[in-house]
């Protein structure tokens, strides 16, 4: 009778541990920029170019596509590289293609130097057609760090850092010219009110 009891307790304390490993608490933000310009333009530079991120990124030096197709598909990979060592990086996969909906989900296979838990991180992202000549790019962020604890901290960085992604995806499209680290303070100058 013991005996039962015993396993009973292991078998009680194995499913909670595991339902608690599953089910890490994330952060989640959300943002969006209304942009003049049409849908499928955001959507090709957004989603479609999706290894060329680096030419309408601010902080992105360099990126490449890493495996899958050469354009925003099911599977596509791309690695971003935020210096010119490659040492601060992050390696994304799409999981989920709808273009359709115009909308993706990406998630980071593998990073170096960012307190990030790949496992518990995912973005999505999407264009909304708001008029024939005005859209809406948004993006809804879940994530985890490494340490937990880290996740208010790195909330207004990340916020920040999409934000200034959607400008710059903007500002790209609109004039043609690559986004560097160097010009993108004089770029968001442009664009405040």
């Amino acid at each position: 009778m013991k005996m039962k009891n015993i396993l009973a307790i292991i078998t009680i304390l194995l499913s909670i541990t595991t339902m608690s490993a599953q089910t890490k608490k994330q952060q989640e933000l959300w943002v969006e920029r209304i942009v003049n310009i049409p849908s499928d333009e955001v959507w090709n530079t957004l989603a479609v170019d999706y290894g060329a991120i680096a030419n309408s990124h601010p902080t992105i030096i360099k990126s490449e596509y890493a495996a899958g197709t050469l354009k925003g598909n099911d599977g596509a990979e791309r690695k971003c590289y935020f210096n010119e060592k490659g040492t601060q990086m992050f390696h994304e996969r799409i999981t989920r293609w709808e273009p359709e909906k115009m909308s993706f989900t990406q998630v980071i296979i593998d990073y170096e130097k960012f307190p990030i838990d790949k496992d518990n991180t995912e973005v999505v992202y999407s264009v909304e057609v708001i008029d024939t000549n005005t859209s809406r790019i948004k993006a809804h962020l879940k994530y985890r760090t490494k340490p937990a604890f880290m996740g208010g901290i790195a909330k207004g960085k990340f916020r920040g850092m999409l934000e200034d992604y959607f400008l710059a995806i903007e500002h790209h499209i609109k004039t043609g010219e690559n986004v560097t680290v160097e010009n993108f303070k004089a770029i968001k100058k442009q664009y405040k009110s």
